[in-house]
Formats: C-alpha cells, sequence, structure tokens
C-alpha cells in the first residue's frame, strides 16, 4: 500500500471512532454541490464573452465619436492664436481711417479703405465675426467687459451700455476677444 492510500484510511478510522464520518460525507457532499454551481455552463460563458464584447464595442464607437468632435473643433479654433495676434492691427486700421476721414484727401482715404476691407473681408472668411454692440443694449457680463461704470446721462440707460471702446470678436462660437464697454451706473 502507499502512503496516501493508509493516510486516508487513517482519517476513516478515526472518523468512525470520533463519530464524525456522517458529518465529513455531508460536507464533501455539500462541497461537491458547491463545485457544481460554481462552474458556469459554456452558455454562460458564451453570453459574459458576448457582454464583454458589447461594451468594448460601445466603448470604442464613443472613443472616435468624441476624438471625431475634439477634432473638429480643433480645427474650428486652430487660428485663434493668429486672430488675436491680428486684432490690434485692425484696431489700428479703424483708427487710422478714423483719422485720414478729417483729412481732405480722398484718394489716401479710398486706398486705405480698399486694404481695410480686403483685410477684414479675409478673416471674416476664416470665421471671424464681430460682436455687435450698440449704445441702450442691456449689459450681459457672459459677453462684455465693463471698464468703467460712469453716471448714467438718462434715467432709461441705468445699467445698460453707453459707450463701446474696443470692439469683441468671435471665431466660429467662440469668443476670442470680450467687448470692452462703458455702462451707466444704476
Amino acid at each position: 500500500m502507499s502512503k496516501d492510500q493508509y493516510t486516508k484510511e487513517d482519517e476513516i478510522n478515526d472518523a468512525i471512532k470520533n463519530g464524525d464520518l456522517g458529518e465529513n460525507q455531508e460536507q464533501s457532499q455539500e462541497n461537491k454541490e458547491v463545485d457544481a454551481k460554481e462552474e458556469p455552463t459554456s452558455e454562460e460563458l458564451i453570453q459574459a464573452e458576448k457582454d464583454k464584447y458589447l461594451r468594448l464595442f460601445a466603448e470604442f464607437e464613443n472613443y472616435k465619436k468624441r476624438t471625431s468632435k475634439e477634432r473638429i473643433e480643433l480645427f474650428k479654433t486652430a487660428s485663434q492664436e493668429l486672430m488675436t495676434a491680428l486684432l490690434p492691427i485692425m484696431d489700428d486700421f479703424d483708427r487710422g481711417l478714423a483719422e485720414i476721414k478729417k483729412s481732405e484727401d480722398s484718394e489716401l482715404l479710398k486706398g486705405m479703405e480698399l486694404i481695410s476691407t480686403k483685410f477684414r473681408n479675409t478673416l471674416v472668411q476664416k470665421g471671424l465675426t464681430e460682436i455687435e454692440v450698440k449704445v441702450g443694449d442691456d449689459f450681459d457680463p457672459e459677453i462684455h467687459d465693463a471698464i468703467t461704470q460712469i453716471p448714467a446721462p438718462s434715467d432709461d440707460l441705468k445699467g445698460k451700455i453707453i459707450d463701446c471702446v474696443e470692439k469683441g470678436y468671435k471665431l466660429g462660437d467662440k469668443i476670442i476677444r470680450h467687448p470692452k464697454v462703458v455702462m451707466g451706473q444704476a
């Protein structure tokens, strides 16, 4: 007899002497039932793998949608840095045109207006739009930058825009420079 068999026989004899044989058999039977319950069937395994696959596929689709949306957004605002750098030049054109209009030289004015118009049209083609600000418009802190408040000249201008000091611009739907305005004190 081998050593392992002898040990098993000793365990059985000890169990008989102590009266634990019935309990050990019941425990081993329960262990077999638990083992049988723990092993999933092939159908359950296939279903679990299908579930994993569907979740992974959905996650990948969401990733593709998110990255394509980010890419489109990047293309829309890729020129934002350049546009922001060109805005002071556009302001200088406006100031220069205002001074040239005061002079008598109509040919100079006509030439500067042509250059300014061409410059503006090029920026508009690239997605730049001016934010319209009129005297008497409601002040919106989401859009406007209030640089100062002055006493309102009339009651209907209290809390409203009195003057626009610097124009604001959007690139697509994103504001790249807020218009700087003067508000009437309420």
